[in-house]
């Protein structure tokens, strides 16, 4: 449970930077940490990570974002019917988190996996309509 967490923390930050863009720089590794420390300091404390897990949550944090440009794209070439920043904020950041971890993420999950976890994310964080959203643009790019 404590990874589906970490995933939850990591979607937080990573809409909080989507909301507040730091142009590129030396800043751009101090704003993610930043924004790691609060969305952290906003969990419950028996809710709090252990090394691994923080471990995790900074991959997927700097992963998804050292490798933003071309997620989007892979987004963008998977979803005909909206643009990328016509999506919902929350779906979207939901979306680049999987596909991180589809495409680029370190331990290789089987598709699968990585979907149902961004599909509850979707459930979670979003909208009536996210998670079908979601699953239909991850269904899309994992058939690909």
């Amino acid at each position: 449970m404590s990874r589906r967490r970490a995933r939850e923390v990591a979607l937080q930050t990573l809409f909080q930077l989507d909301m507040n863009p730091v142009e590129k720089g030396a800043e751009v590794a101090e704003a993610r940490q930043a924004a790691i420390d609060v969305a952290v300091a906003a969990m419950d404390d028996d809710e709090k990570l252990g090394k691994k897990d923080m471990a995790f949550l900074v991959e997927l944090v700097n992963g998804t974002e050292d490798n933003r440009d071309e997620i989007d794209s892979i987004i963008s070439e998977n979803s005909k019917e909206w643009k990328l920043q016509r999506m919902a904020g929350v779906d979207r950041n939901i979306t680049r988190l999987a596909v991180y971890e589809l495409k680029f993420g370190e331990e290789k999950l089987t598709p699968n996996i990585v979907i149902n976890e961004a599909v509850e994310l979707a459930k979670k964080f979003g909208t009536d309509e996210s998670s079908r959203f979601v699953n239909g643009i991850l269904g899309a790019i994992a058939r690909a």
